[in-house]
Formats: C-alpha cells, sequence, structure tokens
C-alpha cells in the first residue's frame, strides 16, 4: 500500500538549536568539573540577545556567558551583519535546584538508598530496519540534508550561506519498504547578493544531490530549494530562539511518538532525557536481534519513584516473540530506574552538545553509549527467537 510521510531537520544554526547548543554547552562545562552536577538550564535568544536560565545545582565554577559566546561562534555567527554574533548582549538568572525536588531525587520514594525520578512523565523509544541507523528513512534524510548544508557552508563549498537552514524530507513507502522520494525541501540562509538560480543550482547538485539517492529520484521527484526566493535575515535575528522546540528533530522526526519532555540543558536524573536515551537502546537492540522490524517502548515514571511506574512494548505486528516475553527479557538486562540508566549507559559524561545539534539517535559521525548494542542482551535475545 502506497504511503507518503515527511520529516523535517534543522541546522545547528537555527535559532531553537542555538538555544539547545547552549543550554548543552553549559551542562557539559559543569559535567567536566564536576560529574554529579545537576542542571535544568533553558535559554532563549532574540536579535542581539541571549538569556540563560534555570535551575543548576553543581561545585563547578562555570562562566555561563563564556561558554554562551564560545558556542555562538562555533555555530558560525562571527559577522555583526548576521544581526545575531559573538558580541550578543547576555544575562543570566541561574538559581539552584528546588528543595521539594531535589528531596525526590536524592532519596526514593520506596528505595531511599538509589535516586528517584527527576520528575513525572511518560518516555518513548523507537527503532525500525529501515536503514543501518534503525531510524526510519525520512528522518535520516532531512537530517542528511541539514548536515550536508551545514559542511557546505564550514567548509567554503558554498561560501556564500549563513548558519540558518532547514530540510524536509518526504518519502513514498510501499508496505514497509521506501520505494521513493517524493519531495525534497531545502531551505538555505544566505548572502545577500547571491543570484536565487546560482543557489539553487548548488544546492541540488552539491547538498542534495550528495546525499540522497540517485535510485530513489525519479522524475516525479518534486524539489523546493528556497521557495519564497530569499532568505538573508535568518537565526536568531530574524525569529526568537528558545530551548525545547526542536524535540522531534531530536528524536524520530515525528514517526515514532514523543513523551513531551524536551532533552537540552537536563542533566541525566532528569527521566524526560535519561529514560528517553535508554529505551531507544532497548529497542534498537530488539530490531538488531531480528526479534521485530519495528520496536517502540514506553515508560512512565512518577517524580521521586525510582522503578517506572508502567513500561509497555508494541512491535506492531512484526514481532516474531511476544511483547511479554520481551518485557522478561527487558527485566533481565536493563535497570529502568535512574541510577541504573546512568550507571548503564554512561551518562555522566560531558557529550551532549553533541547531540543538541544534529540529534541523539542513528547519528553515524559521533558515538553515543546509548547507541552502542549491549552484546550479551543482544545474543540473549538472539537465543529466544
Amino acid at each position: 500500500m502506497k504511503r507518503l510521510f515527511t520529516s523535517e531537520s534543522v541546522t545547528v544554526g537555527h535559532p531553537d538549536k542555538v538555544c539547545d547548543q547552549i543550554a548543552d554547552g553549559i551542562l557539559d562545562e559543569l559535567l567536566r568539573q564536576d560529574p554529579m552536577s545537576r542542571s535544568a538550564c533553558e535559554v532563549t535568544t532574540e536579535p542581539g540577545a541571549v538569556h540563560i536560565m534555570g535551575e543548576i545545582t553543581s561545585k563547578a565554577k562555570v562562566d555561563y556567558e563564556a561558554v554562551a559566546r564560545r558556542i555562538i561562534r562555533e555555530i558560525g555567527y562571527t559577522k555583526s551583519e548576521y544581526g545575531f554574533d559573538d558580541k550578543a548582549v547576555i544575562t543570566c538568572s541561574i538559581h539552584e535546584q528546588s528543595p521539594d525536588i531535589a528531596m525526590g531525587v536524592n532519596n526514593s520514594y520506596s528505595d531511599k538508598d538509589t535516586l528517584g525520578a527527576g520528575d513525572q512523565g511518560m518516555m518513548f523509544g523507537y527503532a525500525s530496519d529501515e536503514g543501518d541507523e534503525y531510524m526510519p528513512a525520512a528522518a535520516v534524510f532531512a537530517r542528511k540534508l541539514s548536515m550536508r548544508l551545514q559542511e557546505v557552508r564550514e567548509k567554503g563549498i558554498l561560501p556564500y550561506l549563513r548558519p540558518d537552514g532547514k530540510s524536509q524530507m518526504t518519502v513514498e513507502y510501499d508496505g514497509r519498504s521506501v520505494k521513493r522520494i517524493d519531495a525534497v525541501v531545502v531551505s538555505a540562509q544566505h548572502d545577500p547578493d547571491v543570484e536565487l538560480e546560482a543557489l539553487r543550482r548548488d544546492i541540488k547538485k552539491q547538498v542534495i544531490e550528495a546525499v540522497i539517492p540517485a535510485e530513489l529520484c525519479d522524475e516525479n521527484t518534486k524539489y523546493y530549494i528556497n521557495p519564497t526566493g530569499r532568505f538573508v535575515y535568518g537565526g536568531p535575528a530574524a525569529d526568537t530562539g528558545l530551548t525545547g522546540r526542536k524535540i522531534i528533530v531530536d528524536t524520530y522526526g515525528g514517526y515514532a511518538h514523543h513523551g513531551g519532555g524536551a532533552f537540552s540543558g537536563k542533566d541525566c536524573t532528569k527521566v524526560d532525557r535519561t529514560a528517553s536515551l535508554a529505551l531507544r537502546n532497548i529497542a534498537k537492540t530488539v530490531v538488531a536481534a531480528g526479534a521485530a522490524a519495528e520496536c517502540e517502548l514506553q515508560a512512565a515514571y512518577a517524580i521521586g519513584v525510582a522503578e517506572p511506574v508502567s513500561l509497555a512494548v508494541f512491535t506492531y505486528g512484526t514481532g516474531k516473540i511476544s511483547e511479554d516475553k520481551l518485557i522478561e527479557w527487558i527485566g533481565r538486562h536493563y535497570d529502568l530506574r535512574p541510577a541504573g540508566m546512568i550507571e548503564q549507559f554512561k551518562l555522566r559524561q560531558p557529550i551532549y552538545r553533541q547531540a543538541a545539534g544534529n540529534g541523539s539517535f542513528g547519528r553515524t559521525d559521533v558515538s553515543f553509549p546509548w547507541e552502542e548494542i549491549n552484546q550479551e542482551a543482544l545474543d540473549d535475545l538472539k537465543s529466544m527467537l
């Protein structure tokens, strides 16, 4: 049966992604100095200004303003004509974690010797067999487009490009198989003197054709490159940025469920982030073992309680063993209490800025511990088939 699905991605210069990277850059610096740091950092940007706020409890001594300026430079906002650069006005409003929240995290409701969940909520993890990334195809292609946009700008291949940009990919499926690319959308911020037709030609050749397999495109594939015709003002100069507004870009491109909690700026005691990372690992292991072609998990937590209040597994008719058996297998190999997930996936490391820019899952350019499959768990699951 023919069906279409669309995912989007954005470059590191997108205003919301600028905020995510600053928040996670601060988290990384806290963790470098004090791995036990607690952070719930939020950032907002506007033309010529950045505001950093939130709850941080740490022994680390971090110059938040210096971290923000460094990240703004690394992203590429280094020229005053962009309307936003590393000379922006930066203000901070940071306070310590609420003692009421800290009390529930420090000592679990049912087990005083372990961490409780830092909040209530439900989290999801997902994987599919659509490619080597164990990710939905539309999300993978959209991300590759945005990352290639970054690459051709940073390497000077298309020197007139500016840091902001977005991509969108529509994939046509035949059943569960990717049949073709139906539509490609790329919007790239650029210098004012570039000719539109030259830009469209360059983006088609240097970005789209460089990352999208030619065999998936045909005479009916539609291309929309800078469809408004002009994209000079972008980034925080054109649109206010805020942490946590690109959660679909951070995860599965909308193909799988999302619990609603954002990732960036949150340390590993926050189950919004930690449980999502752990569940992704479990789902990926299920698919890698051949136990299902598609797997999604949901866990839910109560603030201050270590054990999840629920756990569900969905294989959408592709499973080779029952979902009840999968839950038993999960219980043998994974500890879904916050302290267990932190230890198993080594989450007190300064690795989060990398995830904030181009997504947490299915990356081939960096190595994240939650993407590494546990061989013992994998072998056990294979033995159950």
